[in-house]
Order: C-alpha cells, then sequence, then structure tokens
C-alpha cells in the first residue's frame, strides 16, 4: 500500500510527490478509460502480487534452461488461475500476465497474440467450431510460423510451398530449400504451428497428439524442429526452426474465411488482399501500443531515479542538486515522456480503429470509402499500422537506451531493469516487417494517394489532408512569414500536416520525373528514394539526443530508400501530433489539461526543432522562430520539472511489474541496490572454486 508505506519514503521523491501541480489519480484514470477500469485493474494485479506461487527466484540470476523452465511453470500457472478466477475479458487477462510476467515474456506469449488472433479472424464457421475449443483449452498450443530463414518482410517470396492433391484432398507441405526453413517462431516444443505462405495461412500439427490426453511425445513424420539458439533476448522463450517435407494436412486445415481453395482445386481470392493481413495489422497496432508501455516504463525508471541521485555542483559550496534539476538532463527525459503518452494515445487510437474496422468486416462491411471524411479505412489502416510500428518502435528503442545512459553507470546493472527493457523491445524494430520496409510500404500508399487526390477523388479519413493544394511558394528564407505559432499547439498541428503534405508531393513529383526519363515503374520507385526517406543535416547535431532518424540516416546514408522514409515519418510525426492534441478535448480536469498541454507541445516542437529543416522548407518557419522554438523548450522543460515524478507515477506501475531497484516507488535506490547485489551466486562462497581450480595452481609456478 502506497499511502502506508509513505513514512519510509525517501524524502526527495516525497517532496517530488508534494510540489506536483495536479492529482495524478485523474491522469491514472484517463489513461486506463475510467475510474472502475482502473480499479478492475488494480484488482485484478493485486491478485497476482498477493499469490505465493508467483514468488520466485530473480531471474537474472538463472540460466536460460532455468530461465524458460520458470517461464512455463509461470504460463501454466497463469491459465490455471486466469481460469480459477473467471477472468476472460482479452484486456483483462492482459492486465493479469502483465504483473505475472514483469519485464519478461511468457513461454505461451505466441498462442495468445498471434495463434488465437489468426483463428478468430481467418477461421470459417466450421473452422471455428473444430479449432476454438482446442486452442482456447489448451488442448492444442500453436504458435505462428511465417519468417523463412532466407524470407521476412517479403512476404510473396516465401518458398515453403503448398501443394494442393485433389486425389487425397490434401496439401503437401514442403521446405525444398534451406533457406525456405521456417525461423524464429517461438514455442518450438508446442504441438501446433499456424503455417503462412504468401496470403494464406495453415494450420499443421507439429507432432503427433495422444488421443487420450493430448500429450506429444514426438514429431509427425517429415516434420523437423528445433531451439535456434541464444538471443539478444527473449530467454524465456524457445524460439526455433520449423523444416517441413512433403507433411501431408486436410484441405480443411487451411484457413478459409476469405480465401479458399475448392475440393478440384480452384483457387478462391478474398473479396480484398488486406483481409487476410489481419494478423499482422492486429500485432502492428498492438506493438504502436507497446512502444508507449515500453517507453513509459523506462521513463518512470529513469525520472524516479533523477529525482533521488545528487550529483557535481551547480554552484561551488552548494550541496549536491538532484540530477534532475540539471537542464541537460531534462531534455534528454522530458521529450521521451512526452513521446510515451503520446504513443500511449495513438496506441488506444490504433487498438479501437481495428476492433471498428474488423467488427465491420464480420458484419460483411468491407467498404474501403466510408462516407465520414475522418474514418479510417481498411487500406489505411494497413498503411497507417505498418508506418506507425516503425516510427513508434524507432523513437522508443533509441530513448530507452537514453534513459538506460541516463542512469549513469546504474543503468549498465540488470537491477535497474533497463537492459532487459531494452532487449526485449528491441526485436519490434525487425519483427513483424523490419522497420525500413515497413516506411517504404506506407510511403507507396502515401504516394497513391497523393495521386488520386491529383486526379480529382476526395480522400478520406487520415489522409484526407492531401485533397488541399499545396500552396506554400519557395521564396528566401529570411522574408518568409510565420506561418506556425510556436504557443499555439492547433497552429504546430497545421504546421505539422503542411510539412507531410509538402514532403509527399516533393516524392510524388520526383517518382514522376523518373518515370518520364522512360524508366520502368520499379526503377523509378527505386530511384526516387532519396526524396521519401531524406534526414536533413539538423537532425546530425550533437543537439539530438534520442533522435532515431539520425540512426537511419548513417545507416541509409548512401541508400536509395532514404527519402522514402522522411516522407513516411513526416505523416506518420503529423498523425501522433494530430492525435495527442486531440485527446485533450476529453480531458475535462483543469489541472490535468494543463500539464498534459504542455507534454504535447513539448512533443510538437522538440520535433520541429529536430525536423528544422523540412520547416523551413516548406516555409512554416522563418530563421528567427528557430532560436524562440530553443527558449520556448527550456521553458516547456522548467513548467514540466515540478510534474515530472507525478506524471510517470500516472502510468501506475507497481514496484513489481518495473522489477527496477532504481525505478522503486519509495526512492531507496541504494539499499535496495546492495541487497539485491548480495543474492548474486558469486557471492555464495567468499572464494569461488575458479580461485583454486587455474588461479591458485598459476601462482604456485609463478
Amino acid at each position: 500500500d502506497r499511502s502506508s508505506a509513505r513514512s519510509a519514503m525517501n524524502p526527495d521523491i516525497r517532496r517530488e510527490r508534494d510540489n506536483a501541480t495536479f492529482n495524478p489519480e485523474i491522469l491514472t484514470n484517463i489513461l486506463d478509460g475510467g475510474v472502475e477500469k482502473t480499479k478492475r485493474r488494480r484488482e485484478i494485479e493485486s491478485l497476482v502480487i498477493s499469490d505465493p506461487d508467483f514468488k520466485h527466484d530473480d531471474l537474472n540470476f538463472m540460466s536460460r534452461s532455468e530461465r524458460y523452465d520458470a517461464a512455463v511453470k509461470k504460463s501454466c500457472q497463469m491459465i490455471m488461475k486466469l481460469r480459477d478466477y473467471g477472468i476472460s475479458d482479452p484486456e483483462e487477462i492482459y492486465f493479469y500476465k502483465r504483473v505475472a510476467r514483469g519485464v519478461f515474456q511468457e513461454a505461451f506469449g505466441l498462442h495468445y497474440t498471434m495463434f488465437l488472433p489468426t483463428l478468430y479472424s481467418q477461421c470459417t464457421p466450421e473452422q471455428r467450431k473444430k479449432w476454438l475449443p482446442l486452442a482456447e483449452n489448451f488442448k492444442a498450443i500453436g504458435t505462428y510460423a511465417q519468417t523463412e530463414l532466407g524470407h521476412g518482410t517479403h512476404i510473396r517470396k516465401l518458398e515453403t510451398t503448398a501443394t494442393f492433391d485433389p486425389s487425397t484432398q490434401e496439401f503437401v507441405l514442403n521446405c525444398p530449400t534451406v533457406t525456405s526453413i521456417k525461423w524464429w517462431p517461438g514455442g518450438r516444443k508446442l504441438n501446433i504451428q499456424t503455417l503462412s505462405f504468401s496470403q494464406n495461412s495453415f494450420i499443421a500439427y507439429t507432432s503427433r497428439p495422444d488421443r487420450s490426453c493430448y500429450t506429444y511425445p514426438s514429431c509427425v513424420a517429415g516434420v523437423t524442429v528445433g531451439d535456434i539458439g541464444p538471443k539478444f533476448g527473449f530467454d524465456e522463450v524457445d524460439n526455433g526452426y520449423l523444416k517441413l517435407d512433403n507433411v501431408r494436412i486436410p484441405r480443411d486445415n487451411m484457413l478459409m474465411k476469405y480465401a479458399q481453395v475448392e475440393p478440384d482445386g480452384t483457387y478462391v481470392k478474398p473479396p480484398s488482399d488486406k483481409l487476410t493481413y489481419g494478423t499482422m495489422v492486429f500485432i502492428r497496432a498492438m506493438i504502436v501500443g507497446e512502444s508507449g508501455r515500453s517507453l513509459s516504463k523506462a521513463c518512470t525508471i529513469a525520472i524516479r531515479y533523477s529525482a533521488v541521485r545528487h550529483q557535481s555542483e551547480l554552484r561551488p559550496g552548494e550541496p549536491e542538486p538532484q540530477i534532475l534539476d540539471y537542464q541537460a538532463q531534462q531534455y534528454k527525459l522530458f521529450p521521451l515522456l512526452a513521446a510515451a503518452y503520446a504513443f500511449t494515445f495513438v496506441g488506444q487510437y490504433m487498438s479501437n480503429t481495428y476492433h471498428r474496422i474488423t467488427g465491420d468486416i464480420n458484419q460483411g462491411d468491407f467498404s474501403e470509402l466510408p462516407e465520414d471524411p475522418y474514418r479510417t479505412t481498411t487500406e489505411q489502416l494497413h498503411a497507417l499500422s505498418a508506418g506507425l510500428k516503425a516510427f513508434t518502435t524507432w523513437t522508443a528503442n533509441a530513448g530507452i537506451e537514453v534513459c538506460r545512459m541516463s542512469c549513469g553507470g546504474h543503468g549498465y546493472s540488470r537491477c535497474s531493469s533497463l537492459p532487459d527493457i531494452y532487449v526485449t523491445f528491441t526485436p519490434t524494430c525487425t519483427y513483424e516487417g523490419e522497420n525500413t520496409v515497413m516506411m517504404l510500404q506506407t510511403a507507396r500508399y502515401l504516394v497513391k494517394s497523393y495521386r488520386q487526390a491529383r486526379e480529382g477523388h476526395q480522400l478520406t479519413g487520415i489522409v484526407s489532408y492531401l485533397n488541399e493544394p499545396q500552396r506554400l511558394q519557395p521564396q528566401p528564407v529570411s522574408n518568409r512569414p510565420t506561418v506556425a505559432n510556436i504557443n499555439d499547439l492547433a497552429s504546430l498541428v497545421e504546421a505539422y500536416k503542411l510539412r507531410a503534405a509538402k514532403l509527399v508531393e516533393v516524392a510524388a513529383k520526383s517518382l514522376q520525373a523518373e518515370l518520364q526519363r522512360s524508366r520502368s515503374q520499379e526503377d523509378a520507385w527505386n530511384n526516387s528514394s532519396l526524396e521519401l526517406v531524406r534526414a536533413s543535416d539538423v537532425r546530425n547535431s550533437s543537439f539530438c539526443f534520442f533522435s532515431p532518424l539520425k540512426r537511419i540516416d548513417l545507416f541509409l546514408r548512401n541508400s536509395e530508400h532514404r527519402t522514402k522514409v522522411l516522407d513516411t515519418w513526416a505523416h506518420c510525426h503529423y498523425v501522433v501530433v494530430k492525435l495527442f492534441a486531440a485527446k485533450l478535448s476529453d480531458v475535462s480536469d483543469t489541472a490535468v489539461h494543463s500539464v498534459l498541454n504542455t507534454l504535447a507541445l513539448l512533443y510538437a516542437l522538440h520535433g520541429v526543432a529536430l525536423n528544422s529543416g523540412d520547416f523551413l522548407q516548406a516555409g512554416l518557419l522563418n530563421v528567427p522562430q528557430l532560436a524562440q522554438i530553443t527558449q520556448r523548450i527550456k521553458a516547456l522543460l522548467a513548467d514540466i520539472r515540478p510534474n515530472a515524478v507525478a506524471l510517470v507515477d500516472s502510468f501506475d506501475y507497481r514496484d513489481e511489474t518495473l522489477n527496477s531497484v532504481l525505478g522503486r516507488y519509495d526512492g531507496n535506490v541504494y539499499e535496495s541496490m546492495f541487497e539485491w547485489a548480495k543474492k548474486s551466486p558469486l557471492n555464495r562462497t567468499e572464494v569461488h572454486e575458479a580461485y583454486h581450480k587455474y588461479m591458485k595452481p598459476l601462482q604456485s609456478k609463478l
């Protein structure tokens, strides 16, 4: 109980909370979606925290095999306890599992996040009756096998084949080459695989089921599975490989809600190619929300630690200040805090939009162009989920590392939890679509939309801004009028919109110019990439502490794809700023509205500062405004400073969830760090056996 622990709280962290200008509980309710949802979430979290079955040794001191064993045990316990408690709502299941697993992964993660959603979205009614009871009752435990050793994001080039045999009404599954071996599916010791071949999915047993108890003692004929070995993280998950040698499955093991193969072998295409991408879009939408959660955890740890850590002198002879008082520390952390809030709200938008569209599809509405001009369509969701997945994960990935470094040497310790947050989150930049490819997919859609608008079509939804003709004319920088009011959030949203529109226009015109040089469509696209990805020089300045585009620019400096990413980056940046600003209209509490408005302004202006070249070239800023923006950012940092700890408190992470010594709610960092260190296995004996085995013999010989 946090209130009862107040007397034991670090005085610095207590003072931070006393000085806050708003009530964090109100903001927590907003993040959760209401008072009742906050109450229910906390009830579920308390079920885990008070459960002795979830008390375990620190995973940081375990081997990979021990961690895997602990993860499987915990996953099995979670399944039974969720049943016992009667928790069936997906959101409530997520609350329960989030606390139970902490910062680590669960063994059956892909069963929940990939296998079941694929069955829900791709099965016919008959298939649902067959497979869902097995999957929901864990009689059939599944994973998702799409990526191959030689192919990932480019799913049209997957090499694994599914050949239909009309004489037996079976598909013959085969991995004909080494590069076609399925690679990375988590849960390789499980018994069911959802296999993705180009745009179609199949269900295949990878182990023989025992009819009486559904145990799976060995692989079926033609199936070879194994573990791919240690990874950067995810030690609790047995990511593996799957090789298929002429494995036969029944025809109705192809998921046929949309695409179908008839008994005579006729292939029936789905109403829309995008319908078969449902699971990928769902996961990408989830990843956007996870970007906000992971970044908010890192910010919580770094800001709380910065409030209790004292270092150096601001003025000679005075006590060492909290490092959170240093403007440089604020500049590193507060824009990331703003981004965490922005991504949280965008993640909520993506989740709501996905469920709305899939609900329409399940009702038989395949409309791509609804009448509401602000309503996001299926095709737009596919493009937006790809772009935002890349935009948010690149930013959050770089931001988590900034949070770690802002904690100094202690951030490198596993007790901080920051290394674990980083290695767990990092793969989001590559799984479910490598980020550069995701950006290029969105860029292709934006150029297509721009062309449609120029041809007179009325665009809807999130790209409706491309309907407006761009009248910004080049003129000397010093003579440009002020277009953006840097103190007004609505004006900044408009500036982001115009910047995105201008960059899409530049990309489209570059592509058209390449086509007029008698190039093929493919060559023109490739040779116009600079206009879609280019990162301006200002992003490479040392002032950009966490700009992921700095990293991207270094990677793509001589690449043909740099301009495509910039066009998509600007579009996604506009969407995030727009949605952050829109969220403020839902906030009625004056104090909370004020602090969120300050965060939104900081997020928007920080983005302008990092991308000032774009705004200058588009005529949206003049040179004197650049200096004003810097001063305005400094003022916003000072405004946020009294509320920094309260803002991370509002995320409402229990200590058991953060699993961080540095991010403890009570701020008692140093005592806890010493106690944690004493648990190291290397401290079980005063002298390690390695001394007697190697060092002592060496000393006797010297």
